[in-house]
């Protein structure tokens, strides 16, 4: 009777997500959650330095504290569903990319509130849902051909990875040239080069938090040398969602014009096309795919994304999606939706540390060597571009360029969707055209003649 006590809730929580029979234990799913964390945890402070008041957006931006609590909560609540909904090891958080396209593209880009943004946000994770649990998700994923999605992942690769270097003072604005290399005298300057060494050493060894362990050493270097300051204390009490819940819901009139439309399209694109790509790589590594490959319960999985999304845009933050992270948690083991879950207590525990995390927040220096080594991790779809092909290379590449050198994620997709129907008919290829691709040509036409200064 003694045993019976302590292996009875165990047996139960097997029973439920499934471990034995996946071939794991408890002890495994507890460790692959951990290290999930640790290799995703860096959004808790980059989240808030790209769509925050005291970042890049300045004034325009949303107030730092909320966008740090947000920003947890909505990890907590998505990977929860994931987790207990779906059963998969794959964790959840606002997204990269998407967060930039959200604060340069449509904040600053188009002078659009974040309040109204935050709606967006939310009508494209409506949309996403609804795709998700109809045969509606599986037509639209064989319209988009293989390249593009491709080549949008790569150029939001390489947007980010611009923004980290601009924010690093490695690539600065020059009259003559538009961009030139920065000051390497500069004390910031200096700090970022020696965290993206640090950063790409740690990756390079194989180091699961490699990207949070960078961003700490970058910290500690900094506050030692005085370019960072000190943090004002370690535990403090989430707060600052009164004035960010809600507005998401508010300002949903607001959200319903021309412009918005071409946002939500590009949130939906972007954040559909992410999590499916990353709900399968993530599952076929850990051997969770069926024998024709396919994923099972997509629809749930899926479903819970956009949930997420939709949760973490009534808080106050950005579009929340499936973390490619979650590869190392399923590396060390993790196979269930346990792993998801103890992630989710981990970010949880971390929702209390917000002074820690405003400091690295409040330091572009600090978390820029975090963006290009995103980008440089999202630019891997580059190699899997046919290039030989001009029907693919020509309008993969325009969609790779356009997006940072326009500085927008909207103008690269808008422009690679225009060029991709034009060369494949000049190609006489007509045929495999999907009707769907006609039907997104004629919006981004609409885009940019009408929509754009």
């Amino acid at each position: 009777m003694a045993t019976a006590v302590p292996t009875e809730p165990r047996g139960r929580i097997d029973a439920f997500f499934g471990i034995s029979a996946t071939g794991s234990s408890m002890k495994r799913e507890l460790m692959a959650g951990t290290v999930t964390f640790l290799a995703m945890s860096y959004v808790l402070a980059v989240n808030p330095s790209i769509l925050g008041d005291e970042g890049a957006l300045g004034d325009k931006g949303i107030p730092m504290q909320a966008v740090f609590t947000a920003t947890a909560v909505a990890a907590v609540f998505g990977t929860l569903v994931m987790g207990l909904w779906a059963k998969y090891p794959i964790a959840l958080a606002p997204g990269m990319g998407l967060n930039a396209f959200f604060a340069y593209s449509v904040v600053l880009g188009m002078g659009i509130p974040w309040e109204v943004a935050l709606s967006g946000t939310l009508l494209s994770g409506i949309i996403f849902f609804l795709l998700a649990v109809t045969k509606v998700r599986e037509r639209i994923l064989n319209a988009i051909p293989m390249q593009m999605k491709l080549a949008v992942g790569a150029g939001i690769g390489l947007f980010v990875a611009f923004l980290g270097l601009k924010n690093a003072g490695i690539v600065v604005n020059s009259e003559a040239t538009l961009v030139t290399l920065g000051d390497f005298t500069k004390g910031t300057t200096l700090l970022a080069l020696f965290g993206l060494v640090i950063t790409v050493v740690f990756l390079v060894i194989g180091w699961h938090g490699a990207v949070l362990y960078g961003i700490v050493l970058t910290a500690g270097v900094g506050i030692v040398s005085g370019l960072v300051d000190l943090p004002n204390g370690v535990v403090a009490a989430p707060k600052g969602l009164d004035q960010t819940f809600g507005q998401a819901i508010i300002h949903l009139p607001d959200a319903f014009t021309g412009q918005m439309a071409v946002v939500v399209l590009t949130m939906l694109f972007v954040d559909f096309f992410d999590a499916s790509g990353t709900l399968i790589g993530v599952a076929n590594q850990a051997g969770l795919l069926d024998k024709d490959g396919k994923l099972p319960r997509a629809a749930s999985a899926l479903a819970a994304d956009s949930v997420g999304t939709m949760a973490g845009a009534v808080i106050g933050t950005s579009t929340t999606t499936a973390y490619v992270e979650s590869t190392a948690g399923v590396s060390a083991g993790g196979r269930t939706g346990l792993t998801a879950v103890t992630t989710a207590g981990w970010f949880l525990i971390a929702m209390f540390c917000y002074p820690i995390f405003a400091v690295v927040a409040g330091s572009g220096e600090v978390t820029a060597p975090a963006l290009i080594v995103v980008g440089v991790l999202m630019s891997r779809a580059l190699g899997e571009i046919d290039w030989n092909r001009l029907e693919y290379s020509v309008p993969a590449f325009i969609t790779i360029v356009m997006m940072p050198l326009t500085y927008s994620i909207a103008n690269g997709l808008a422009m690679g969707m225009l060029f991709y129907p034009i060369v494949m008919v000049a190609k006489g290829r007509i045929k495999d055209v999907h009707p769907a691709m006609w039907a997104l040509l004629v919006v981004f036409l609409g885009y940019f003649f009408f929509l754009t200064e």
